[in-house]
């Protein structure tokens, strides 16, 4: 039986539009695990500069395993934040000269959001936006065209602009039990032996074959 690799970048032969991302990302600021993919019919791999903006800082973006993005989904990292505590929210010190000697300890001071991370077997909809420093639940759904502006617990599902809580996929007990099993930490093997109730089971019966 044949398991597909995390390696190769085109997991579906002759379908340049879906792409794994770990494979595909080479900058050590973004780090994303196995099976994860990005889908787009025309910039699939041009994910690095089209779909992580801003990313001028130390800040890092953190993707787990088994998760699906849909075209068009945008990470804004902290580089993209403009100082808000002073009369203007004009970046001058990025014009350089004497503006940027004059002020180069004002922008360096900015504060951070820190790092953007997202879980584990999180499905994120078309032309979703997440903001810096935002923190993604295992199991969560972020609807299409959603401005994800706040953290999202595990397995919630949110919509709207700024992201809303529009429902939880489980029960608190349940959520707790998924996350006690963590499948997508399972070696590729398991995984494999059990996709069915990984794709269409309960947790109850997920429960009941994780060991």
């Amino acid at each position: 039986m044949t398991i597909p690799s995390p390696d190769n970048l085109y997991p579906l032969p002759d379908i340049a539009r879906t792409v794994q991302l770990r494979p595909l990302v080479k900058n050590p600021q973004i780090i994303v695990g196995e099976y994860t993919y990005y889908d787009d019919p025309f910039h699939a791999e041009e994910f690095e500069r089209r779909n992580v903006l801003y990313n001028f800082g130390e800040e890092k973006l953190l993707i787990g395993r088994y998760c699906a993005l849909a075209e068009g989904v945008r990470f804004i990292m902290s580089g993209g934040n403009h100082r808000t505590d002073g009369v203007s929210t004009f970046p001058f010190t990025i014009f350089g000269g004497a503006w940027g000697e004059k002020t180069l300890d004002i922008a360096l001071g900015a504060a951070s959001r820190g790092d953007t991370v997202v879980g584990n077997d999180v499905w994120i909809g078309y032309q979703a936006l997440i903001m810096p420093g935002v923190r993604i639940g295992n199991g969560a759904i972020i609807a299409s065209g959603s401005v994800v502006v706040s953290d999202v617990p595990a397995y919630g599902v949110v919509g709207g602009n700024p992201a809303k809580m529009l429902k939880k996929r489980y029960s608190d007990e349940e959520i707790e039990l998924l996350e006690r099993i963590a499948w997508w930490d399972w070696p590729v093997e398991k995984v494999t032996e059990h996709v069915r109730v990984i794709m269409a089971g309960t947790p109850a019966e997920l429960a009941e074959v994780a060991g």
